[in-house]
C-alpha cells in the first residue's frame, strides 16, 4: 500500500505534544490549517494528543494532565467536530507502542544518529565538554520511531508539520519502506504538508515561537494579557515616519498569519509609509483578538467541563482501535511471524510460499534509483525498471494493484506495460498469465 487508493479519502494526521499551554504558533501552524482541511471533500482527518511524546521532556505529571486538557479543549473550541474526524489521545491506542517496537527492529541506528534533536543535544554536550550522550535519554533518541508509528499505524498520506519536522516525516517513510521491503506492502509512505507563509510563527523575541524559548503568546490568553504580550514584541529602533522593513519583522509575520491578502498588503504599505511601532502593534492586537475572541469563550466553557472532554477522547480511541489499529496489528504480527502455532500452515516451505499472497517489495539499488518487484514466495513474478524517487515507484505499485491485471500486457522487447506505461520485465520462467493471475488477487484491496 504505497499510495492512497482512489477508493478511499486522503488521510491527514496531525498532533501536538502535551507539554505546555497551546500558543498562537500551535494554532497557526497546526490547529487552524488541520481543522480547515478536515472540512474538505475526500479527506479523512486524524488528530491526536501526543502525551507519550511529552514524557520525553516533562516529568511533571500535573503539567502533562493539564496540557492534555488544554490542548483538547483548544481543538474543540477551534471547530473540531469529533463526530466527523478521528480525535484521540495517543496513550489510549496501545497498538501505537506495539508498532513502535516493530519499527524499531527495522529502523537504522545511523539514521537515528542524524535526527536533529539528538544531534543538537550531542552538540550541546560537546560544547560543554561533557560526554556526547550525557543526560540524553533513549526516549529522545527513539522519538522519530514513535512519531513514525503515530503516522504509519493509520497509513496517513499527509502530515502537516513545520519545516523543522520534515526530517521526521522522511524517517517515517524510510522505516515504512524498510518494513514493506521485508514483510510485504503494509504501509503508505507519508508526505509532509507545509503552509509556506505561516508554518513557523515567530515569537516575542523574533525566534520561532516555542515553549523552549519562553517566547510564546498563549492561544487563549485573556484579552488584556494578549494586548500586553503583543506590545512586548521586540522591534528595532526605527522611529515613526521612517520606512520599516517587513522582511524579518516578527510583528509583520504575525500580522500576515492572521490577516487577509488585502489586509496584509495594506500593512505592508503602512510599513513603507513609516507606521509607528505602537500603532502597528495595536493593529496586530485587534486583528488577532478579532479571530480569537469567540474561540476563547468556547474554550473557557470546555475547560470547565473536563469529564466531557475525557469521554470524547475515550470514545474516539475506542472507535479508532476497532476500525484500524487492532486489525492492522493483527496483520503485522502475522507478517513478522508472531503467529498462533496451532494455526500454522502444514507442508513444505514451497507449499507455504504458494499459499501466501504475492507481495510487492520496494528497495533502492546502488545506482541510487528505486525499484520494486512482485514476489510469490521465493519466486519473482515481475521486476520493475528503476525510478527517480520512491514516490514514483509507489504510485506505479498502487496503479498495478488497482488494475488487478486489466491493461497489463507485453510491450516492446517482451517488456511489461500497464497501458502504454512501461513497467519492467517478467521474472525468469514466468508467463504473462501468471502475472495477471497474481495481480488479480489484489482486487478490492484498499
Amino acid at each position: 500500500m504505497q499510495a492512497s487508493s482512489p477508493s478511499r479519502p486522503i488521510r491527514v494526521l496531525t498532533g501536538i505534544t502535551t507539554s505546555g499551554t497551546p500558543h498562537l504558533g500551535n494554532y497557526v501552524g497546526a490547529i487552524r490549517p488541520a481543522v480547515a482541511a478536515s472540512r474538505g471533500q475526500g479527506v479523512e482527518s486524524f488528530y491526536f494528543l501526543a502525551d507519550y511524546h511529552a514524557l520525553i521532556k516533562v516529568q511533571d505529571p500535573a503539567r502533562v494532565q493539564r496540557s492534555t486538557l488544554e490542548i483538547a479543549a483548544s481543538w474543540l473550541a477551534c471547530g473540531l467536530d469529533p463526530d466527523k474526524v478521528w480525535f484521540y489521545r495517543q496513550s489510549d491506542v496501545p497498538e501505537v507502542q506495539e508498532l513502535t517496537w516493530l519499527l524499531t527492529c527495522v529502523a537504522g541506528k545511523g539514521i537515528l544518529n542524524r535526527a536533529h534533536a539528538y544531534k543538537a543535544a550531542v552538540d550541546k554536550n560537546r560544547e560543554a565538554g561533557e560526554d556526547d550522550d550525557a543526560g540524553i535519554t533513549a526516549g529522545l533518541f527513539m522519538y522519530p520511531v514513535l512519531m513514525a508509528a503515530d503516522i504509519l499505524i493509520f497509513n496517513a498520506d499527509k502530515v502537516p508539520v513545520g519545516r523543522d519536522q520534515i526530517q521526521h516525516i522522511e524517517m517515517a517513510r524510510d522505516f515504512g519502506q524498510r518494513f514493506n521491503h521485508l514483510y510485504g506492502e503494509h504501509f503508505a509512505l507519508p508526505e509532509a504538508a507545509i503552509e509556506e507563509n505561516v508554518a513557523t510563527l515567530p515569537g516575542l523575541d523574533g525566534r520561532k515561537m516555542s515553549k523552549s524559548y519562553d517566547n510564546t503568546i498563549p492561544l487563549f490568553a485573556p484579552r488584556e494579557q494578549l494586548r500586553k504580550l503583543i506590545f512586548s514584541i521586540v522591534t528595532d529602533s526605527t522611529p515613526p515616519g521612517e520606512p520599516k522593513a517587513t522582511e524579518g519583522s516578527a510583528l509583520f509575520q504575525l500580522y500576515q498569519a492572521f490577516a487577509s491578502d488585502a489586509e496584509t498588503a495594506a500593512m505592508r504599505e503602512a510599513f513603507e509609509a513609516g507606521i509607528g511601532w505602537g500603532d502597528a502593534k495595536q493593529q496586530l492586537f485587534e486583528r488577532i483578538d478579532q479571530e480569537i475572541a469567540p474561540l476563547r469563550e468556547r474554550y473557557e466553557a470546555l475547560v470547565a467541563d473536563p469529564a466531557r472532554i475525557e469521554q470524547v477522547l475515550r470514545d474516539g480511541a475506542a472507535r479508532l482501535r476497532t476500525t484500524y489499529a487492532v486489525p492492522l496489528l493483527a496483520r503485522l504480527r502475522e507478517a513478522v511471524g508472531l503467529r498462533d502455532l496451532s494455526a500454522r500452515v502444514e507442508g513444505s516451505g514451497e507449499a507455504v510460499a504458494k499459499a501466501a499472497m504475492p507481495v510487492f517489495k520496494q528497495y533502492r539499488e546502488s545506482d541510487g534509483r528505486f525499484y520494486f518487484k512482485l514476489a510469490h514466495g521465493d519466486r519473482v513474478l515481475l521486476q520493475s525498471e528503476g525510478h527517480a524517487s520512491p514516490r514514483d515507484a509507489g504510485q506505479l505499485v498502487a496503479a498495478l494493484k488497482q488494475s488487478s491485471g486489466d491493461g497489463v500486457q507485453h510491450g516492446p522487447d517482451a517488456g511489461v506495460q500497464l497501458g502504454d506505461r512501461p513497467v519492467g520485465r517478467l521474472g525468469d520462467g514466468v508467463t504473462l498469465k501468471e502475472l495477471l493471475d497474481a495481480l488479480g488477487l489484489f482486487a478490492g484491496e484498499d
